[in-house]
């Protein structure tokens, strides 16, 4: 009979490697990829964005205006609840639409694979024959992953819906609105200390850096290009600030 200690190690050598690292199975090869991260990274990356370059802007629009503190520190914080709030709920109504779309799909889908399975069946063997199936192996797959589960084959293959690109709009409302409130609050720590003097250079100059930290931390989360993401980030940013101060100076009146 074969020892319970030796069935241990060979399930231990089965399900690591020699550097007592994970083996990748169907259960975590995605855990090393970015693309399961798409869905709340680009709300995350939208809202903070957004929160570091509106609220910079509005400052550096109202400082370029204003002679005091007190009206700047105003602006901004009015803009930094009404942006945090706009920004999760934009996000939740827009990618609310996104699911409604999807389940109305759904439910199309559903009546289809009722009134006409044998169509239904076709175009799955279709769609499985122009990845590169011979067209007898392509029929046998969709009719092997119909028998198996009808309306989830089709909702992913033909739909393309997966639970890594389906819509979540709570969680992409959270992820918006509370990046913006992050992103929003780093210029009012300027305003709030940094001197009246230049205060529009201050805020220029450490928001330019904020947009950097930002780029650069979106890029190694998503796994993109760090120098590409920074210099996208701080070029619109700077053109953002650069329009709000020129419009407080041809506008402004000293508040």
């Amino acid at each position: 009979m074969f020892p319970t200690w030796a069935s241990h190690t060979v399930m231990h050598n089965f399900m690591t490697t020699d550097n007592n690292k994970p083996v990748i199975t169907i259960d975590n090869y995605l855990d090393s990829h970015y693309i399961h991260r798409s869905n709340w990274l680009r709300a995350a990356v939208l809202g903070a964005n957004d929160g570091i370059i509106s609220i910079s802007s509005l400052a550096i629009g109202v400082a370029a205006a204003s002679s005091t503190r007190e009206p700047i520190v105003l602006a901004t914080v009015a803009g930094l609840v009404a942006g945090a709030l706009s920004m999760a709920a934009g996000e939740y109504v827009s990618v609310s639409s996104q699911t409604d779309t999807e389940k109305a799909d759904i439910e199309r889908e559903i009546k289809e694979l009722k009134q006409m399975p044998d169509i239904e069946l076709n175009i799955l063997a279709q769609i499985y024959e122009k990845r590169g199936l011979k067209k007898e192996t392509a029929m046998q797959v969709a009719i092997e992953m119909t028998e198996k589960d009808a309306l989830a084959t089709h909702i992913r293959e033909e739909l393309g819906i997966n639970d890594i690109s389906q819509a979540k709009p709570i969680q992409a409302a959270i992820a918006s609105g509370a990046s913006f409130t992050v992103g929003g609050v780093l210029p009012l720590l300027v305003i709030l200390f940094a001197p009246m003097k230049g205060l529009e250079y201050w805020l220029y100059g450490f928001t330019t850096i904020f947009l950097i930290v930002l780029g650069t931390t979106a890029a190694k989360t998503g796994g993109s290009s760090v120098k590409k993401a920074i210099l996208r980030i701080t070029i619109w940013g700077t053109i953002a600030m650069g329009l709000s101060a020129l419009v407080g100076y041809i506008f402004g009146v000293k508040i």
